[in-house]
């Protein structure tokens, strides 16, 4: 008689969504800034617990999430705000302008595939100017296999775009947050000595020492069943961050 087999769901942080075994929420930090960041993410991405576009939410609560459904549109009003200048983070979009006050600022980004960005900038392109930043460089996002040179993450651009208005503090602070998430990311899936590459060049060895010490303590062995951390497949590139310049959550 066959048996059948009941696979449990991966219990996982509530707020970080990595592991207990890895969860970062002690050296989770509040990003300010004064441009208004706003995520349309699509929502088969709304699933997708690397998704840069909800660890924008977390860090930083004054940022607006908007879930995108093609059968129930938003409304213009539902996103932008008064007084502000829209931007649409996209690849098709005209040469970053010359820098406004930040403050007067909104930027819209859209997380989700490739494919999935050009339906989103159809249904919101005509809010707003869309933009598109250069972008160089090797991304930083190793979750995800990339599909071409010059694709990064959805959080890159924010952070390609802040540090164009000259935002550095918090340039420098979301981006250890960032960092942060892709290190643990990759340490619950197993991939130890590619974390260990990551960690080589990033700031996140300076700014949280203690947390990093405790993430890499020895826990007991608790095999091979579901949850146990036992390595995932890396996830394919699904476009996260497709407000990136082509050219690479």
């Amino acid at each position: 008689m066959s048996r059948s087999v009941v696979l449990r769901e991966t219990p996982r942080c509530p707020h970080c969504q990595l592991t207990p075994r890895w969860c970062i929420c002690a050296g989770e930090r509040r990003v300010d800034s004064p441009l208004q960041v706003d995520v349309l993410l699509h929502f088969m991405e709304s699933y997708r617990p690397s998704s840069t576009g909800h660890l924008i939410k977390r860090v930083m609560p004054a940022s607006g999430q908007h879930l995108f459904r093609k059968q129930e549109p938003l409304r213009r009003e539902q996103v932008v705000q008064p007084g502000r200048e829209l931007w649409i983070l996209h690849p098709q979009g005209e040469e970053l302008p010359a820098a406004p006050d930040p403050a007067r600022l909104q930027v819209l980004l859209l997380d989700g595939t490739w494919t999935q960005a050009t339906a989103m900038a159809q249904q919101v392109g005509a809010w707003g100017r869309r933009v598109r930043l250069p972008m160089r460089g090797e991304s930083r996002y190793w979750l995800r296999t990339q599909a071409g040179e010059g694709r990064f993450s959805t959080i890159e651009a924010l952070l390609f775009l802040m540090a164009a208005l000259g935002l550095a503090e918090a340039h420098a602070a979301l981006r250890a947050q960032f960092e942060l998430h892709v290190y643990a990311t990759l340490r619950a899936r197993g991939f130890k000595e590619k974390a260990a590459a990551y960690l080589a060049t990033s700031p996140i060895r300076a700014a949280f020492p203690e947390l990093l010490a405790r993430l890499d303590e020895r826990r007991p062995n608790t095999g091979s069943a579901p949850g146990s951390g036992a390595p995932a497949p890396e996830e394919k590139d699904r476009g996260d961050g497709t407000a990136a310049e082509p050219g690479r959550e």
